[in-house]
């Protein structure tokens, strides 16, 4: 009878929530362990779905990173989408304030994310970088429009490079955070704010 009742259960789910459940048990697993050493069997059986189903989503193991590492890409790019005539300095806050609350909420999922640079997939590789320069293009478009740092924007060739370090700094910070620092999300916030300041100042 509950093998029945769990049939019907799955049965119920559209493709739409299948696909988010598989991709949740996903982001938990590739957090937890490095890419080769997670395994499609385990996502299928943490699902309860047959390995078949799994592939009928997801035609490899690449395509189901790749799908998980896009997915994470796509809500940290919502949370901190820039806002059109709002000065940085007052973005920079509460950008950071959404995407700490990201990190904290969907911490598998960041984790995930920021596995994929290590995998040894370069198509996982490519989504994973593609992602990082939606980030950087985000920051600088809202830099670029800023009427405190817009008209030095042009001069400064060397922001690009310094953008990007900025975002590895964050991530390496949010990633111990997550691990236990013993920081407040404030104290974090705060942290990474003063370090693109000075970057861009």
């Amino acid at each position: 009878m509950a093998a029945n009742q769990g049939e019907r259960i799955r049965r119920r789910l559209s493709t739409r929530e299948r696909r988010e459940q598989l991709l949740s048990v996903g982001a938990q697993l590739f957090s937890e362990s490095p890419y080769d050493e997670v395994w499609i069997e385990r996502v299928a059986e943490i699902a309860g779905v047959s390995r078949g189903l799994l592939y009928h989503y997801f035609p490899t193991k690449r395509d189901f990173f790749a799908a998980v590492v896009e997915r994470e890409s796509e809500r940290m790019l919502r949370m901190t989408e820039v806002v059109s005539g709002v000065p940085v300095r007052e973005q920079l806050t509460t950008g950071l304030d959404a995407y700490l609350e990201y990190v904290e909420t969907h911490a598998h999922g960041y984790r995930a994310f920021h596995r994929a640079d290590a995998a040894g997939d370069q198509g996982v590789r490519r989504v994973y970088r593609r992602a990082l320069a939606a980030q950087e293009r985000q920051i600088l478009a809202a830099l670029a429009a800023d009427p405190e740092f817009g008209p030095r924007f042009a001069e400064r060739c060397e922001l690009r490079l310094a953008v990007r370090g900025w975002l590895a700094f964050t991530t390496a910070v949010c990633l111990e955070w997550l691990r236990g620092s013993g920081l407040s999300r404030e104290q974090v916030r705060d942290l990474c704010a003063r370090a693109l300041l000075a970057v861009i100042a």
